[in-house]
């Protein structure tokens, strides 16, 4: 017999406001705080590869070069994590919330399962994999070891994905940015304590990032154990039966190769950037970072964007998710404006903080940056099509969105870079403007071919598009 499965108070009350409150209310409630959340991430990220310039530039080169890697093997518990957590929403929009705690506890034990097999694998044959990985022989003898932590720590934010994708579900956005906000300060803290103060190398880096992402667990774990909530984790509810996990697996499954894809396609970049020398792999994962501070905002909007979607499909409120949709859109592109602007006026004290007294390394992390910045808006464009079509289910089109953006519009492009013309360091940065345009076009092209067949399937007014004021203010 399964556990009983309930709503608190505050799940219940939150899935009203969630179905039938203003939408802009919804949106902003649950995406400010995790596009503040994202935002304070790559925050961390940017201080955490300070430090590690701290240590040498070649370290720097190595974290950025080996974390790609890492990222890569992170995107399969992370896509399983969104496209469950898109199942686990429907199922809280649609009122069934055994289901919901079927989902919940059977996900957690499919990661624990997927985590486990690539720990036996991977950690043994870490030399050899980094060497598939055409990892330079440089960066293996220096980050063998570092990997091996990462992989740990990669494990680890498995389960802490899964929690946080819950409580995104759930609608408590602000815990997600209180519980992340502790862990940076932990991790920050650790990690100066480690390389200012006792000299550590890289290693000591990614031991932190365990020691923060345990006591992550730890929070999980204690919000988690509630016997008869529908959101807490009951083994006796785990259920690995085609009708409980196949959703979810279909779902996930396509966002688990785009974000596989996507990384190794980074991983490619930055192996094909090593032509010109190791340090720009340094430059070019700088440049990413501070590129982060304007999408991962965005990011963020997405990420609570796509659960308000999904929760409002499992209501049955088409017309609400596509409303939603549009206020998603609009924040991204205003973000996408501001953040790019200033990230671009400060852009000498920014490189010049990763860069120290290396001119040189400073000017190429600027010069790369100078591009991929005007990416930002498209890319806006690009997280708020990726909200809708996560929303209604279509990974299928995500992954080839995602596809075509490293795949057709990036590693082709600076192999053409690379071959017929002279221009350096630069053309890291110029096919990060070009694939990051082509993909927020193509984004756009298919947001509105889906918005047009989603209207034709369920009977909604083109003329009531989502961006008409009236209609995005509109309560229902």
């Amino acid at each position: 017999m399964s556990p009983k499965a309930t709503l608190s108070a505050k799940d219940e009350k939150f899935r009203h406001f969630a179905l039938n409150d203003n939408i802009w209310k919804v949106v902003l409630y649950v995406g400010a705080p995790l596009a503040l959340y994202q935002s304070l991430n790559q925050l961390f990220k940017i201080f955490d590869a300070m430090m590690a310039a701290h240590i040498s530039a070649t370290s720097v080169s190595a974290v950025a070069y080996l974390s790609q890697i890492n990222m890569t093997l992170s995107a399969l518990g992370g896509g399983l994590a969104i496209g469950s957590s898109l199942k686990i929403s429907e199922a809280y929009g649609a009122g069934d919330f055994e289901l919901v705690k079927k989902r919940v506890s059977s996900l957690f034990a499919m990661c624990g399962i997927l985590g486990a097999v690539i720990l036996l694998i991977l950690i043994p044959a870490a030399p050899q994999f980094l060497k598939l990985a055409r990892t330079p022989e440089s960066f293996i003898s220096e980050g063998t070891q570092y990997f091996r932590l990462e992989l740990v720590g990669m494990v680890i934010s498995f389960f802490n994905n899964v929690y946080m994708s819950i409580e995104r579900a759930r609608g408590n956005s602000k815990r997600i940015l209180q519980l992340n906000m502790g862990v940076i300060a932990v991790k920050l803290s650790l990690t100066a304590l480690f390389v200012y103060v006792l000299h550590g190398g890289i290693n000591m880096i990614s031991i932190a990032t365990i020691i923060s992402q345990c006591l992550l667990l730890a929070a999980a774990i204690v919000n988690l154990n509630q016997k008869d909530n529908a959101f807490g984790f009951s083994i006796r509810s785990i259920s690995l039966k085609a009708v409980v996990t196949k959703p979810m697996i279909v779902l996930s499954i396509p966002v688990m190769i785009e974000k596989v894809a996507f990384s190794f396609g980074k991983v490619i970049i930055n192996s094909m950037s090593t032509i010109y020398n190791a340090l720009t792999v340094g430059a070019l994962g700088i440049s990413n970072n501070i590129g982060g501070i304007t999408t991962m905002p965005q990011m963020g909007f997405q990420e609570g964007g796509s659960a308000i979607i999904s929760q409002s499909m499992g209501a049955g409120k088409p017309k609400r998710a596509i409303k939603a949709f549009g206020c998603i859109l609009l924040i991204n592109i205003m973000l996408g404006a501001v953040l790019m602007s200033l990230s671009l006026l400060f852009l000498k004290q920014i490189s010049g903080l990763f860069a120290g007294d290396d001119v040189e390394f400073g000017n190429m992390i600027a010069s790369i940056y100078r591009y991929e910045a005007y990416g930002a808006i498209p890319l806006g464009i690009n997280s708020s099509v990726l909200a809708l079509l996560y929303g209604f289910g279509k990974t299928k089109i995500t992954l080839t969105i995602n596809f075509c953006r490293v795949f057709i519009f990036r590693v082709p492009i600076l192999w053409l870079l690379q071959n017929f013309t002279n221009l350096g360091s630069v053309s890291l940065g110029i096919v990060m403007a070009i694939s990051n345009t082509a993909t927020g076009l193509m984004a756009l092209i298919i947001g509105i071919i889906e918005i047009r067949r989603i209207c034709r399937q369920y009977q909604i007014s083109f003329s009531r598009f989502p961006l008409n004021r009236e209609t995005i203010f509109q309560n229902k």
